[in-house]
């Protein structure tokens, strides 16, 4: 009897514990047929991520009481046009490029988010691999979201390299929510090299993120470093939004140093909801500044419709079209064009979330 009253014991406290805690199965599978035209070459092909990026991904979290909670993230880039995974860099250096040096594709890795995290009333501490702080205000204040033959001109001409999106190695800190619309983040990211190397300090770099919210008005300022033998990197930006119901109008200026090379550049944009869709229009440019020659700079405008057949289904287009001047050669959706020429792409796709 005493057995039978112990196992039960056992199992209520088994059932108590499981209930405090959930793992979720999620993914994006977006399929996307994509024009590039450029004045050598033109590309035609099915991709992927034209409006949302495809990606595979499981995440848990466990409640410890009082206020208390612990969870992980583990999420992988899908190429679902060709069944691949995406290349991920392990040291924020060059020389952890997964796909360098290597032939074929690149199997399945949790490139996009891997991280373990502890929250609680004071914030959240979250260690791993992640989003730079850099990054969220050239996505954020983007209406494509950068995504797709749409995404701002920026992170196309981008000039800060690796940590640019996302960092490995990293520590990072999230306020806490209820700060009365203020929001922020600081992250430090190792590049985890020997001591008695001379690039000992590669890819060790920080970054901070603080920004409002309230109401329709959101505003955000950014600012990171990261060292490098070479030359050392800054990527900083600010951005905002404004929701006047009728329309979203977005906005986003950058400047860069990467060595003795800079970088400036910007976005405005806008949402626009009709009906069961949306609108979405942006006009970008980045510009570098080099210390001999000619400073390229690339100006793109993009206009896009996106189609929601339910909450998980949506269809889209987008075309845009890039100018370049001054020795630039951006190109679009795969094509390739000659310096100080143009280039246009086009997109049309479906995603499915789940």
């Amino acid at each position: 009897m005493k057995k039978s009253l112990i196992a039960l014991a056992v199992l209520a406290a088994a059932g108590s514990a499981s209930a405090q805690s959930s793992v979720t199965l999620f993914g994006i599978v977006d399929a996307t047929l994509m024009w590039g035209h450029g004045s050598v070459s033109n590309k035609h092909q099915l991709g992927n991520s034209g409006y949302n990026s495809s990606r595979l991904g499981f995440r848990g979290t466990e409640d410890l009481g009082g206020g208390m909670s612990a969870s992980f993230w583990l999420e992988a880039s899908v190429n679902n046009d060709n069944g691949t995974g995406a290349g991920t860099n392990t040291n924020n250096q060059a020389s952890g490029n997964a796909l360098a040096g290597l032939a074929g594709g690149q199997g399945l890795t949790f490139n996009r988010r891997s991280t373990v995290s502890l929250a609680g009333g004071w914030g959240e501490l979250r260690l791993g691999r992640d989003y730079t702080p850099q990054f969220w205000n050239i996505t954020v204040f983007d209406p494509f979201g950068t995504n797709g033959v749409g995404t701002t001109q920026v992170l196309n001409s981008i000039i800060t390299g690796v940590t640019a999106v996302r960092s490995s190695n990293g520590v990072g800190y999230f306020l806490p929510a209820n700060l009365g619309g203020f929001y922020g983040q600081l992250q430090y990211y190792m590049g985890e090299n020997n001591s008695n190397v001379a690039n000992k300090d590669d890819g060790n770099g920080y970054g901070v993120r603080l920004g409002f919210a309230s109401g329709p008005f959101n505003v955000a300022a950014a600012f990171s470093h990261t060292d490098y033998s070479t030359g050392n990197v800054s990527q900083n930006n600010v951005g905002g939004q404004w929701d006047f119901g009728v329309a979203k109008l977005m906005g986003e200026y950058e400047w860069d140093k990467a060595g003795a090379t800079k970088g400036r550049g910007g976005l405005i944009g806008g949402l626009i909801p009709v009906g069961p869709g949306e609108i979405r229009l942006a006009i970008s440019r980045y510009k570098t500044d080099v210390p001999v020659g000619t400073d390229p700079r690339t100006n793109k405008w993009a206009l896009g419709y996106v189609h929601n057949m339910s909450k998980r289904t949506a269809l889209y287009a987008t075309y845009a079209h890039v100018s370049n001047k001054d020795g630039a050669a951006s190109s679009l959706n795969g094509a390739v064009t000659g310096i100080n020429n143009s280039s246009s792409g086009l997109d049309l796709g479906i995603r499915h979330s789940f």
